[in-house]
């Protein structure tokens, strides 16, 4: 039979084996090796949890501890069986009834008993009050750690197979200590039925060696009582074991590292208090009475290992101080000071109460987070962002980080330790430092991280404060895209593409269109939020456009034609587009008026008509968007460009489409018209 099917029978058919067992007479000599194969697993289990790195590696432990539950009570049952029947149950419980306890009687209660007490009210109480907390505590940061891996997930650090991941791991975790939860109190079920069947196995056998047997009365005290405590202690030291390893489990936290290695380095990292208990071991010495040589073992073994400790971190200190005198001495060579007058394109500035969110000891991974970055803006953009250079600076006020753009600084924002960001409109019943969410302006609230759940429970969105710079980066990189296109940036792409379509290269560059002019196409299409991803078709229209012109709009205008589906998309709601146009007049008023200029055509209009103009649409965008629209400024494409330069500096994040980039949309909702004469026509 192959080993997985044996697997997969293997534990339903012992399950079945274990039910017969309570119903089925044993022979001795079965009951001997089966009560061996139990001390044995529950040994092993013991050992597995002692060396599993988180509770999760095992996660079939519950289960597990059930079936070794009912085994137990099983062999529990069949030697009771045999007690009573035949006053032997075998070597082993007669080995434990008179060798182990020295055949007293006495002895054997009073050590049976301790290890009830042992496990029923030490061990067994206590684990079962750390899984019930710990299934408390799992479920209440579920929808928390939810919305982290939501949050991971919109700032790129981790793709949607790794997202999927965590949140399972999550469910698991939540399902493992409830499980343990149930788990624990078989254990403390199987401490109780082992005082009631130790008292029956002595009162019936009693009985039975008296009526029965016509044993005198010492005699049958004396056997079945030896018995049946024999039996109570085979069966209470494997109950012991899994005891101690469901405390171990529920008890244990995540750590990279096996229990022993843990403890072992935890003890070690400081020398001091192993030197204060060997010298308390050896003043113990000095009591009258006392036995010198345990002490004196014991304080010299704490010696001992406090003299290790300290070499060790000696050894470590000389080493650190090593590495820092090298890269002090290499900090003034050429290569270094060159690099250090160099401007960094992006940078991110942390005060000094902010470099917990940079260190991995405590548990910091903006780090981490600002590298993925990287990808999300790859996918978004199709230009791949510069590193970004983060340090701390103990000039910025605390709680603050700033992002820089070419050593200048282009955005500030908060991030107070220990807080959390909720995002929502009833935040009042929630104490906090009231804020504004930095990149859409959203009233926000920096709340303490313990009132996380109470701020999901009232419907606020809580964001991390690693989530909240991450995303604030991305919303400025998005912004300063074209800034950050450079010249070898440009070439990047043009090798990628070229290694998949050598023709759409080698027939645009250098024989239409210079690198630079390239650039600056691409440029123009970034700083109108357009996607470059698709360079193959962005690269066919410059080349069948540069045939005619070299001038920037024209090919601006080409390559936005060759992407009129993906401009209009990120705009559409159920397939609608949301416009705002223009007044007739008004739009041949700018047409009249158009001028060339050295950076393409612009819009003359004179300056009350112009100032008007812009005022009521900033306006009218206003008013959409209080609605939860995002609308989009329609009009001919010759005005295009030049109104997207009258409009941009004053109403940023309105789009501007000409006619024919409207492709994909099914329907066409006009939300107002633009005039000049200080009145709004808006559409019913």
């Amino acid at each position: 039979m192959p080993v997985k099917r044996m697997s997969q029978l293997g534990v339903p058919i012992g399950v079945v084996a274990i039910v017969v067992m309570l119903v089925v007479p044993l022979p001795a000599a079965v009951l001997d090796l089966l009560i061996a194969l139990n001390i044995t697993i529950a040994l092993l289990v013991l050992m597995v949890s002692m060396f599993v790195h988180r509770p999760l590696d095992f996660s079939a432990f519950p289960a597990l501890l059930l079936v070794l539950t009912l085994f137990r009570l099983a062999l529990n049952v069949s030697a009771t069986r045999l007690v009573l029947l035949d006053g032997f149950a075998g070597k082993v419980i007669d080995t434990f009834g008179h060798f182990v306890v020295g055949g007293s009687l006495i002895v054997g209660l009073i050590v049976f008993a301790i290890l009830l007490v042992i496990q029923f009210v030490v061990i067994t109480n206590g684990a079962g009050r750390v899984a019930e907390v710990g299934a408390r505590f799992t479920l209440d940061a579920m929808p928390g750690k939810q919305m982290a891996i939501d949050a991971d997930l919109n700032s790129g650090l981790i793709d949607e197979d790794q997202a999927r991941t965590r949140r399972a791991e999550v469910h698991a975790e939540a399902d493992f200590y409830g499980a343990m939860d149930g788990a624990s109190k078989f254990v403390k079920g199987d401490a109780i039925a082992a005082i009631i069947i130790t008292l029956v196995n002595l009162i019936g056998g009693f009985a039975v060696g008296v009526g029965q047997m016509g044993m005198p009365m010492g005699e049958a005290v004396t056997t079945y009582s030896l018995l049946s405590v024999g039996d109570g202690l085979v069966s209470q030291i494997p109950a012991l074991l899994l005891s101690v390893a469901t405390g171990l489990i529920v008890t244990r936290s995540t750590n990279d590292r096996d229990m022993g290695s843990d403890i072992i380095r935890q003890i070690m990292a400081n020398p001091m208090p192993l030197r204060v208990a060997g010298f308390g071991a050896l003043a113990l010495c000095l009591i009258p009475g006392l036995p010198k040589l345990p002490f004196i073992l014991g304080g010299g073994l704490m010696l001992v290992a406090s003299a290790r400790a300290g070499a060790a971190q000696e050894a470590a200190t000389e080493q650190e101080q090593t590495e820092q005198a090298q890269i002090a001495a290499a900090t003034d060579t050429p290569e270094l000071l060159a690099a250090e007058i160099q401007v960094d394109p992006l940078g991110l500035e942390l005060s000094g109460d902010l470099i917990d969110l940079v260190d991995p000891r405590s548990g910091g991974d903006l780090l981490d987070r600002v590298k993925s970055l990287r990808r999300k803006i790859a996918t978004d953009l199709g230009i791949v962002a510069p590193p970004v250079r983060t340090r701390d600076n103990l000039q910025l006020p605390s709680q603050t980080y700033a992002i820089m753009l070419f050593g200048i600084e282009v955005a500030r924002g908060e991030a107070p330790p220990g807080t959390v960001l909720a995002i929502g409109d009833f935040l009042g019943s929630l104490s906090g430092q009231p804020t504004r969410e930095p990149v859409f302006g959203l009233d926000a609230k920096w709340i303490p991280a313990e009132l996380r759940s109470q701020a999901e429970l009232s419907g606020a969105t809580v964001v991390d404060r690693a989530s909240v710079i991450t995303t604030h980066l991305a919303e400025v990189v998005t912004q300063h895209a074209a800034q950050l296109l450079g010249r070898e940036d440009v070439r990047m792409l043009v090798d990628v593409v070229k290694r998949t379509h050598p023709v759409v290269v080698e027939e645009l560059t250098p024989t239409q269109l210079t690198l630079g002019e390239i650039q600056r196409v691409l440029q123009e299409l970034l700083s109108e939020n357009v996607a470059i991803r698709d360079l193959v078709r962005i690269f066919e229209a410059l080349s069948l456009r540069a045939t005619r012109t070299k001038e920037l709009d024209p090919l601006v205008e080409a390559a936005r034609q060759a992407l009129s589906g993906a401009i209009a998309a990120p705009y559409l709601v159920d397939k609608a587009l949301h416009v705002l146009t223009l007044d007739p007049q008004l739009e041949q008023q700018i047409l009249e008026t158009l001028r060339a200029g050295e950076h393409g055509m612009t819009v003359a209009l004179d300056p009350e008509s112009s100032h008007q103009m812009i005022t009521n649409l900033a306006q009218l965008s206003a008013n959409v968007e209080n609605q939860n629209i995002r609308p989009v400024l329609v009009c001919a494409p010759q005005l295009r460009a030049p109104l997207r330069r009258l409009v941009g500096p004053i109403v940023p994040r309105l789009a501007v489409l000409s006619y024919q980039e409207l492709i994909g949309a099914e329907q066409i909702r006009s939300e107002g018209v633009v005039t000049v004469d200080a009145h709004l026509a808006v559409s019913a």
